[in-house]
């Protein structure tokens, strides 16, 4: 079994007694940040609405180095491609993406998975790496896997 594989045994089973999804968030951020050295910053976002309305990204549990975006609008950077349309987005070289917010000058490539509650973006988990083309299938799997569970224990909160 892959150390990939092995962690989505360990989350799942997490899942089933963590008793926020906050928790959950927690929980998975900080293990894929210390079981992956190419995971360099690792955290979630969630959808709020401001006063006006307009919906946006409010930094949730994360590990690693601060980051000036603890807010960014569903119009903005790779973040806001992906919740913006529903759609895991990677990006190999960040410097070659016109919609990256630079949070690190190391930062070479990242991953975002969007978040779903019944059928609607709800927030995401965002990957940073100071390696290009960091992220592989097998990354994919996992982040998408730790991204549907979160949704799915958030739905059951919901209901």
């Amino acid at each position: 079994m892959s150390k990939h594989q092995e962690l989505m045994q360990a989350f799942r089973l997490f899942a089933e007694s963590a008793a926020t999804a906050s928790a959950l968030m927690s929980h998975i951020s900080q293990q894929l940040h210390d079981e992956f050295s190419r995971y360099n910053w690792v955290g979630f976002y969630m959808i709020e609405q401001q006063p006006s309305g307009e919906p946006v990204l409010v930094l949730g549990p994360f590990q690693g180095a601060m980051t000036p975006h603890t807010r960014i609008p569903l119009n903005q950077g790779i973040c806001g491609a992906a919740a913006s349309t529903g759609k895991t987005v990677i990006v190999d070289d960040v410097s070659k993406d016109s919609r990256y917010l630079a949070c690190s000058v190391e930062t070479k490539s990242e991953i975002v998975v969007p978040i779903f509650v019944k059928g609607k973006v709800v927030g995401e988990l965002d990957i940073d790496s100071h390696f290009a083309a960091a992220f592989k299938d097998e990354d994919r799997d996992l982040v998408e896997f730790c991204a549907k569970l979160v949704g799915k224990h958030l739905d059951t909160l919901s209901t």
